[in-house]
């Protein structure tokens, strides 16, 4: 697997600006909860093996370096959009609007780092960078907290949500979300706009 690199960061820090973070977001494909963004400096003398797109970790992986990042202070912010925003302006601009959110809660970004988006009205520079959770380490290091903060938020929603299996699918589309949601229909967590064409043979009897 080969490893994204402080590439990027490096030639940003040579221009001078001092704050890099890297944004990435996870759950934009979910049927249910928010999508979460998190904004994330790395330093160029940080140290931690392994740091790659969430995606091709395992969970194991992902905590392991969640752990190592807190045990280092690394500086990160959390952004969301909820599933009613999601609902009313649409999945890409909810996503967008939660980096934002993760950028500006982050506070003394010079220039921000992320994947794929361009971000309309943000304050500072940046750049959106096509996969730039498999180039660029801040983003890819972004993407595991990312996704390490909205497995544990998906395992609390299990007990006020209970019966859609959420701690174990986080919310994505697999039988047994699409059983629960059969049976209960949809609940006040679930995006409506996704699940619309569903159909539920139980509910329409």
């Amino acid at each position: 697997m080969k490893l994204p690199t402080f590439r990027h960061e490096r030639e940003l820090k040579k221009q001078g600006y001092k704050v890099v973070v890297g944004v990435d977001e996870v759950g934009a494909g979910c049927l249910a909860g928010p999508v979460v963004a998190v904004a994330l400096e790395l330093t160029m003398n940080c140290r931690i093996a392994g740091i790659a797109d969430s995606k091709l970790l395992t969970a194991k992986r992902r905590m392991e370096i969640f752990e190592k990042i807190l045990k280092k202070n690394i500086k990160w912010a959390v952004g969301m959009a909820t599933a009613e925003e999601i609902d009313r302006i649409n999945i890409r601009r909810a996503s967008k609007l939660a980096m934002k959110r993760a950028i500006e809660s982050f506070g003394t970004a010079t220039y921000a780092l992320i994947d794929a988006w361009q971000i309309p009205d943000l304050k500072i520079p940046h750049h959106g960078i096509i996969k730039g959770d498999l180039l660029v380490k801040s983003i890819a290091a972004a993407s595991i907290v990312a996704k390490v903060v909205r497995d544990f938020m998906m395992q609390e929603y299990e007990q006020e949500y209970p019966g859609y299996g959420l701690a174990q699918h986080k919310g994505y589309g697999t039988k047994v979300h699409y059983d629960g949601l059969a049976s209960l229909g949809p609940s006040s967590l679930h995006r409506k706009t996704f699940i619309k064409n569903l159909q539920f043979p139980k509910l329409q009897k």
